[in-house]
């Protein structure tokens, strides 16, 4: 509306100085510039159809012009605001989605971390679970060498007291009892001389 009445102030000045103009023009009229000045027969009908057509647009068409200038106005300043909050949002979504980034990326340290330390116990429960089965059957083995060493010196102190009493009683020639003391004497002698080849 200031537009509008703006408008309508420089028309009205306008017009005064186009009615002052004619006017001062025909107080001077000389002689070779009759023609670039307007009749006045001609000129005040000129300037009454030019107000009518200027007030007729005023009213009729001027308001639409404005109209459609403010809903324009209007639409370009909703474009911008949408396109301000539509950035706003795309900035929050960004970090929306840096942040699932970020977490995602420390969970998935988290759990390489995790199963890092998972496979060392791992690895150390089996070498020790190895370890001790090791040790469980090197013990074993120096028992069952230790049993069959045993049982060795057992059979040969045996064998040799059955050699002993047989070779004593070829040369004596007679039978020596094997329950007598003769016997417990050769196995005592053999004992004696196993203990100390075993040390």
């Amino acid at each position: 509306m200031k537009l509008f009445n703006r408008c309508a102030g420089s028309a009205a000045v306008v017009t005064l100085a186009a009615l002052v103009a004619p006017a001062s023009a025909f107080a001077e009229e000389a002689g070779g510039a009759d023609i670039l000045i307007p009749k006045m027969a001609e000129f005040v009908p000129a300037l009454i159809a030019f107000i009518i057509i200027w007030i007729a647009l005023a009213k009729v068409a001027w308001p639409k012009v404005l109209g459609m200038m403010d809903e324009r106005s209007r639409r370009i300043e909703e474009s911008l605001d949408e396109a301000e909050k539509t950035k706003q949002k795309a900035l929050e979504d960004r970090k929306a989605s840096d942040d699932l980034l970020t977490d995602a990326r420390r969970q998935a340290a988290d759990i390489v971390l995790a199963a890092r330390q998972d496979a060392e116990a791992e690895r150390q429960r089996i070498i020790a679970a190895a370890h001790k089965e090791a040790e469980g059957i090197i013990a074993k083995a120096h028992r069952t060498a230790e049993d069959e060493r045993h049982a060795l010196y057992a059979e040969a102190a045996a064998s040799i007291a059955d050699l002993s009493v047989s070779v004593a009683s070829k040369i004596v020639e007679k039978a020596l009892d094997e329950d007598g003391e003769q016997r417990r004497l050769i196995e005592s002698y053999i004992k004696e001389a196993g203990s100390l080849n075993a040390n």
